[in-house]
């Protein structure tokens, strides 16, 4: 996080503001080359073997999504989500971190087909989908119980769009594996990287830490210590109950109002814990 925000300070100023609205221009820019001529996706896709020969304006010109005039429905509805995924995300993250979690999975997308090519000698180009889907799933991961109408009628929340996708492409992955064609896992790891990057760097391993786990077992030692300390032991119909709280002055529990409060005191020697009428006014013990 350090390295991001030493970035966005230095490279801040460049990023694109309102990166979705460019997206959905390319989106546009696909269905008006549809109709007019299909066969000029050709000249744009990711094909190593060209670019080789001089035609580097496929390395970004790929991203542009293939369409025609039979899907326009489609292709209005999937620039609509898209708008509205990016912008939830620039509100979340800044211009900034967007344009490099976007650009970063396009670079990515490149890679993992130009290492394909290497091994095989195959151009598999390369799409916005893996992008979109990254993108997605980011989104899922900062606002899960955000609802999506699916045919506008059944309420489905995000996160559980995001493991059906999820699941789709493990097993992609496990069918891959299977058939060992290696290449496929390469292509769909690869591709959406940047999301996993962004998944691993966001997570806290605080709570998975040794640390943590030896500070949770001295908080229930001495939270034990103060039980025994305090008697924290009362009858009911005639059987020893252990509760969690007494106070020390009243001796009333948790057993005889839900609305009780309690909390050690600082200020006494020992682990003395008292109810809120007595936490201010009893005499401090000490040694």
């Amino acid at each position: 996080m350090n390295i991001l925000n030493k970035l966005e300070r230095r490279l801040g100023r460049y990023a694109l503001r309102n990166l979705m609205r460019y997206v959905v221009a390319l989106y546009v820019a696909g269905l008006v080359i549809g109709v007019i001529n299909p066969y000029a996706f050709t000249l744009l896709s990711l094909n190593f073997n060209e670019i080789a020969r001089g035609q580097v304006w496929r390395l970004v010109t790929f991203i542009v999504p293939q369409s025609s005039i039979y899907n326009i429905i489609f292709v209005f509805f999937k620039a609509y989500i898209f708008y509205i995924i990016g912008n939830a995300l620039e509100r979340a993250w800044g211009a900034f971190r967007l344009n490099l979690y976007f650009f970063s999975g396009v670079l990515f997308n490149v890679l993992a087909a130009l290492i394909v090519f290497l091994i095989t000698g195959q151009n598999i180009g390369a799409s916005i989908e893996y992008v979109y889907s990254s993108m997605f799933f980011a989104f899922a991961a900062l606002y899960p119980n955000t609802q999506f109408l699916i045919y506008f009628i059944i309420p489905v929340k995000v996160k559980y769009l995001a493991w059906l996708n999820g699941a789709i492409y493990i097993y992609i992955i496990m069918r891959a594996i299977i058939g060992r064609n290696y290449l496929s896992i390469i292509t769909i790891v690869v591709s959406l990287a940047n999301f996993l990057i962004f998944f691993l760097a966001t997570r806290n391993y605080m709570r998975i830490s040794p640390r943590e786990f030896e500070r949770k077992a001295r908080y229930r030692r001495m939270r034990m210590e103060g039980i025994k300390q305090s008697g924290n032991v009362t009858h009911v119909d005639g059987h020893k109950v252990i509760t969690r709280h007494k106070c020390a002055v009243c001796g009333r529990t948790e057993l005889d109002d839900d609305m009780l409060e309690f909390r050690f005191c600082s200020k006494c020697d020992g682990n003395y814990e008292y109810c809120m009428d007595h936490l201010f006014t009893h005499e401090h013990v000490t040694k």
